[in-house]
């Protein structure tokens, strides 16, 4: 009976400490660092909105569906993918553009619309990513944690919720950001009343669309905001399983034609772990990255600039990788031909692969796997706010994890 008396209040406080941080998540009266340090588990009280957010798409049941609702959710999902991409990582996580302080304000706010924490939390969580990709300090490996825990299990465990300041120092110096990143509850709600709003403004002006506000609180943010998290938690777990290897990292990064659909660009994110600090991860012009098209265009009306390119030294390094890999895959197949083939038929497609491999190759480097556990600090690739022209780029650098 003592020992159930005695456990009451850690149960309570530990409780309301949870519903304090859905209002003001750097709320932590244990220390920050005291909860980073706890072992992985499920916190269920700090995490009952991520759970309403699910719980909200049943909604469709009773709002029924308009074809307005269902295209404005996948409108909806599109532009707040582009604020996942190309705010929160292409410029939060790794500064891959410039911008003005206000801008920078405005980005924030676009970002918060995503309904996944805020840009600071963000930032320093896909930082130590990069850092510990794929090593066992990294929150969401696949390889290290399992699938499910990599896709979703992540987000829900106690020691993830804090923000490590320390790591995002470029940014935590605007107290404007550190302001939305604390109380990153306020932007989603008030998406989510616009919503509501929006609908019952079209069922009064507009009854023809056959919307309301109920129906486009369920279609324009529940349902289109759980599409959006479960499809930026692709890259986290299936772009570490699935997909071609074309830069050989320290990690298991792969690229995804298919989620560089679905998540606008982002899949190709190998491309990304060989070279994070320019603009586009699609490296190549056949590679499609929407997020990249989309930043370029809003360069030209002067709110963002100084997007930053791939080297050729990477690009020229990522062909001679798709070369070596045809190379190999032609002697593969000549190796595995059924034993009564004819003979010319097994030598001449390997010595002609070998020859064209030997002329296109000689005086070339083939770059090799780095050493485990070389990292790059990517605090470094933070540059200054209203910087009016990108700084030069560096040499490349030999290939790793972060690049």
């Amino acid at each position: 009976m003592s020992d159930s008396v005695s456990s009451r209040p850690s149960f309570f406080r530990r409780a309301a400490t949870a519903v304090t941080q859905w209002i003001d998540s750097d709320y932590c009266p244990e220390g920050a660092e005291k909860m980073r340090n706890e072992p992985d588990r499920v916190d269920w009280v700090r995490v009952m909105p991520f759970v309403v957010l699910h719980l909200g798409c049943f909604g469709v049941i009773w709002v029924g569906v308009s074809a307005f609702a269902a295209w404005a959710a996948v409108a909806l999902y599109f532009i707040r993918m582009f604020a996942v991409t190309g705010i929160h990582h292409r410029y939060f996580s790794h500064k891959t553009y410039s911008t003005s302080r206000a801008g920078q304000f405005f980005l924030a706010l676009w970002a918060g619309t995503t309904v996944q924490r805020g840009s600071l939390w963000w930032a320093y969580h896909h930082r130590h990513h990069h850092q510990h990709s794929d090593d066992p300090e990294d929150a969401h490996s696949p390889h290290v944690h399992g699938f499910i825990w990599s896709h979703i299990g992540w987000i829900t465990s106690r020691r993830n919720f804090p923000t490590d300041y320390s790591k995002v120092k470029d940014l935590a110096k605007f107290p404007e950001l550190v302001w939305l990143n604390r109380f990153d509850l306020l932007v989603p709600i008030a998406y989510a009343f616009s919503m509501f709003g929006f609908g019952a403004l079209l069922e009064h002006y507009a009854p023809g669309l056959g919307t309301n506000g109920w129906q486009m609180l369920v279609w324009g943010f529940f349902i289109s905001t759980t599409a959006l998290f479960h499809g930026t938690a692709c890259i986290n777990s299936f772009t570490h399983l699935w997909g071609k290897r074309r830069f050989n990292t320290t990690d298991d990064s792969r690229n995804s034609f298919i989620l560089a659909l679905v998540c606008l660009g982002e899949g190709w994110h190998n491309n990304h772990h060989r070279y994070q600090s320019c603009t586009r991860n699609g490296f190549y012009w056949w590679e499609i990255d929407p997020t990249y098209y989309g930043l370029k265009m809003l360069s030209w009306t002067g709110l963002i600039w100084g997007l930053k390119d791939v080297p050729q030294s990477i690009l020229e390094e990522g062909m001679r990788a798709e070369h070596q890999n045809s190379v190999a895959a032609a002697q593969a197949s000549t190796l595995t031909r059924p034993e009564n083939a004819s003979s010319l038929r097994h030598v001449l497609p390997a010595a002609a692969a070998i020859a064209v491999a030997t002329v296109n190759a000689s005086g070339t480097q083939i770059p090799q796997k780095p050493a485990a556990g070389v990292h790059k600090d990517v605090s470094e690739l933070a540059h200054e706010l209203g910087q009016a022209k990108p700084a030069a780029q560096p040499p490349a650098a030999p290939t790793d994890r972060t690049a």
